[in-house]
């Protein structure tokens, strides 16, 4: 009896150690601060009004709407590259949303979680359509323009050691000027992930038709959403809120349908992904329909994904990888029971 209370003690003081954490001050706060970046078309990026829009962005409106019940309840942080990371670990932000690549060393070394991949990538190259450049052989001894601190820097070092490809990297602090500097013509190549690239192709191009994103890529490029460790239940809201949005596209749960679905549905999955059976959101310390919330604001992942980078989008992107289990692609949602 000793050790079971001793257990139940040690239980509980962590629980309230988890509680009191992020979602009690973004609760006590009343708005979430979410770390994007400031140009990444499809992803997160001002427009003219100067409010941001992307597939980022959607997820912290998203989170916005679950946790707060306001999906207009966010502050956004422009990040760049360099000081993203730490801008979460200072607590200058509350969650970073900004398409950062997960990988072996930022999970173990920046005291840092890494979400569920929402995104499936690969770092790929753009050329002028006249270069006559087909394959990246045909970069070789070729100026590529690349952004400082990601790991497309690494990458490319990598590839043109293995592959015997010669390039001269020209590296850039910021997206910005280094699309420009691309599109003003001093680099014969720009390497990215290859949505990344479709972005800036189809916003930021003088003439998009002038340039093509080279078919072939050089890695695998999960990106998704980074929490600081030790904020466990903050850390399981995000990953849920995706799972949810995966598991609304399977279920056929919609933005404009939700909350029909929340009241008559008939369907196990449904009503306990949308608060009406299962009181699965209090185990979070949410509202049961938070996810009610969620899915009204922007939809379920295939909303996010076709109106931000897909064939309603100036990108036009194929599902592929981020296309659903039961339809070829790696988006698998865990089951909400």
């Amino acid at each position: 009896m000793k050790r079971i209370i001793i257990a139940t003690g040690l239980l509980a003081a962590w629980i309230s150690g988890a509680a009191a954490g992020t979602l009690d001050t973004v609760k006590q706060r009343g708005t979430l601060v979410c770390g994007v970046s400031a140009g990444f078309a499809g992803f997160s990026a001002p427009d003219s009004q100067g409010n941001y829009k992307g597939l980022d962005v959607d997820y912290c409106r998203a989170l916005a709407a679950g946790v707060l019940g306001d999906a207009t309840k966010v502050r956004y942080v422009s990040l760049t590259a360099q000081n993203r990371f730490t801008a979460l670990q200072s607590g200058e932000i509350d969650v970073l949303y900004r398409n950062s690549t997960q990988t072996y060393l930022r999970g173990v070394t920046l005291g840092l979680r890494q979400g569920p991949v929402n995104f499936y990538d690969g770092q790929g190259f753009v050329v002028r359509r006249d270069s006559g450049v087909k394959d990246l052989k045909g970069l070789n001894g070729a100026t590529v323009c690349v952004a400082q601190g990601t790991t497309h820097e690494v990458t490319l070092g990598d590839y043109g050691r293995a592959n015997g490809i010669e390039w001269k990297p020209l590296v850039f602090d910021r997206v910005d000027t280094m699309y420009q500097t691309f599109f003003g013509g001093r680099c014969d190549a720009m390497t990215q992930d290859a949505s990344a690239l479709a972005g800036a192709v189809a916003t930021a191009a003088p003439n998009a038709a002038d340039y093509i994103v080279l078919p072939q890529t050089i890695s695998k490029e999960p990106l998704g959403p980074f929490t600081r460790n030790g904020d466990e239940v903050w850390t399981d809201v995000i990953a849920w809120l995706h799972y949810g949005l995966i598991e609304a596209e399977e279920l056929g749960v919609t933005a404009a349908n939700v909350d029909d679905m929340a009241k008559s549905s008939n369907v196990p999955a449904i009503q306990r992904l949308l608060g009406s059976s299962g009181d699965l959101g209090s185990r979070l310390g949410l509202d049961n329909k938070w996810m009610v919330q969620a899915i009204k604001t922007g939809g379920n992942y295939a909303e996010i994904f076709d109106r931000n980078v897909g064939q309603a989008s100036p990108l036009k992107l194929e599902r592929g990888l981020n296309a659903t289990w039961s339809k070829g692609g790696l988006m698998y949602a865990i089951p909400f029971k």
